[in-house]
């Protein structure tokens, strides 16, 4: 990009002002530490110019934005045509409670819906099973048959709404609810848009939300891919996700490189399956983490788009440009928010954020200020969606396209994850592909490492955090925070009891049987668990079956 004697002149120009300028001024005024590091303690230099990024070609590494490699993002006007969809994450206790949360957060501006399901749902219990003992609704809505789902999107309209589910083991048969639902309310399968995570690789590497062995995970989730591009056009049947690896303490290079090395996992399993690649493809969705470190974010983003678009034209061979975008969701990062200074956590939100907008998202979820203490408070959550529209509609950075782009430190960055992820896509390679590295905890041992430094950073007082290791403040709490209804378990066993009495228990036991009989076959499991749910079996009767077929899964000892 660059004319080599003007690199030349610049080189000297930066060596002169190192001594005549910098030196000078270090001298009477050193810089406040020895080293900065970014969020994933990588140095940052004191000062980015074109030598950083002499080797850079502008059609082959940026190009323009909505062209090839789409470093500068996936639509040519990006948010000019219209705003990132603003999807609030939310979901408590029963149906009934998080159902009036989605009706306010679309009253308040909201333009797309987010799942949260409670642990028993996530792990495939039924809401009165022994398992599930004090865990009803704590971190998200409790959903056990098809009932609670069309409590759950009762006076929503779901041809006119997309819907993002955050569940991952179960995804099959709560997407099954969902499509199921929809046809209570005269809605086809091809009018549902909206995204299931579904994303069990990741629950290996980091969440550890498994159920079964991760063969068995990943047939399910190529079932899904192979249904919804038969049947639902509109529909991404996941999202993979990078959120919970960073949550887990990676570094911004390693949630890079291990969603994408998961992506291009179920690529293959699609693949061996029989799938073309531009028959599934354009609807394969990512989730990523929005961290404090706001240049080092971005790059993450923009490294992001140019391998996606690389490994699926030149890797897998897909035709269809649309295969080569990565669309993503973006949520701010939870593991950043304090309990301390709630109030704080307001900036670090918009902040992140910023740089989700800046580095190009396509939807996004901004935390609440209480979430280190509670489910989100009605009035947090609103505060947290108002960030987002006070983004789009005040701050101007909506008005151009990726207005970082060209930035020596940006760029530099940029180039420097995508480096980083390559290096460990090969390392993975070596190690046999993703699932041999989840059996002998090479993404395990990596996060663990990772997230050991940066603690490591805070406890000698290396890194800063506002209110729990600088500028603390002992005032007691003053925001209000979530109740749930205390009544609110007796009603979903009731309901749970009344539905066993009340439903034809003789189609629900045939639909079961027929379900075990998929799951033993090679045929697509997805007919089956549509008819059960229809049949008003419930999650846990469902997900009994498929363990009695594949097993459970744990995690070897590693360590």
């Amino acid at each position: 990009m660059f004319d080599q004697e003007k690199l030349d002149a610049l080189r000297q120009s930066l060596d002169e002002w190192t001594k005549k300028t910098l030196n000078q001024t270090l001298t009477r005024l050193p810089e406040r530490r020895e080293q900065f590091l970014t969020t994933s303690s990588e140095p940052v230099n004191r000062l980015y110019t074109p030598l950083d990024i002499a080797d850079m070609d502008y059609l082959r590494d940026m190009s323009m934005p909505g062209e090839y490699p789409y470093t500068r993002g996936v639509h040519p006007t990006l948010y000019r045509g219209r705003p990132w969809t603003m999807r609030m994450f939310a979901g408590f206790g029963t149906a009934e409670e998080t159902n009036q949360r989605f009706r306010y957060l679309l009253d308040q501006g909201q333009t797309g819906l987010s799942t949260a399901f409670d642990l028993p749902t996530l792990m495939g219990y039924d809401s009165d099973a022994p398992e599930a003992l004090g865990e009803f609704g704590k971190c998200g809505v409790a959903v056990s048959s098809l009932k609670d789902m069309e409590i759950l999107f009762k006076d929503i309209p779901l041809d006119q709404v997309s819907t993002s589910m955050t569940i991952n083991s179960p995804a099959a048969v709560t997407w099954a609810m969902y499509i199921a639902a929809a046809e209570k309310q005269g809605v086809g399968q091809d009018q549902l848009r909206g995204t299931t995570q579904n994303d069990i690789l990741k629950e290996y590497i980091a969440q550890k939300e498994y159920i079964f062995p991760p063969k068995p995970s990943m047939r399910l989730v190529t079932d899904t891919i192979e249904y919804g591009s038969q049947h639902l056009p509109m529909w991404n049947t996941i999202s993979i996700s990078g959120y919970h690896i960073r949550e887990a303490g990676s570094t911004a290079a390693q949630e890079l490189a291990f969603t994408l090395a998961d992506g291009m996992e179920y690529v293959r399993w699609a693949l061996e399956r029989g799938l073309e690649i531009d028959d599934f493809a354009p609807r394969l969705s990512f989730f990523f983490n929005a961290h404090n470190d706001f240049f080092e974010e971005i790059a993450k983003y923009r490294a992001a788009r140019r391998i996606w678009a690389q490994e699926m034209r030149h890797t897998f061979k897909a035709q269809n440009p649309r295969s080569w975008l990565m669309r993503f969701h973006t949520q701010t990062a939870g593991v950043s928010l304090s309990a301390q200074q709630p109030e704080t956590n307001i900036v670090r939100v918009a902040i992140q954020a910023l740089a989700a907008v800046l580095g190009g998202t396509q939807s996004l979820h901004t935390n609440s200020m209480d979430e280190a203490l509670a489910l989100p408070s009605e009035h947090a959550a609103t505060i947290a969606l108002r960030t987002q529209q006070i983004l789009a509609e005040e701050s101007g950075v909506a008005n151009t396209i990726d207005p970082l782009g060209g930035s020596y430190y940006v760029e530099t960055l940029t180039n420097r994850m995508e480096a980083q992820a390559r290096e460990y896509f090969s390392r993975i390679e070596e190690l046999g592909g993703v699932l041999p590295c989840i059996e002998v905890g090479f993404f395990q041992r990596e996060i663990h490492e990772a997230a050991y430094r940066y603690q490591r950073e805070i406890d000698d007082g290396e890194r800063f955090i506002v209110g729990v290791n600088a500028f603390n403040d002992e005032a007691p709490l003053s925001i209000p925070l979530l109740e749930m209804d205390p009544q609110g378990y007796q009603r979903q066993a009731d309901r749970l009891n009344e539905l066993r009495r009340s439903r034809d228990n003789g189609a629900v036991g045939q639909a079961l049987d027929q379900l075990r009989i998929a799951c033993s076959s090679t045929k697509n499991t997805m007919p089956a668990i549509l008819d059960a749910v229809r049949a008003y079996a419930t999650l846990g009767e469902i997900i009994n079956v498929m363990k009695k077929v594949f097993g459970t899964y744990e995690e070897p000892n590693w360590i």
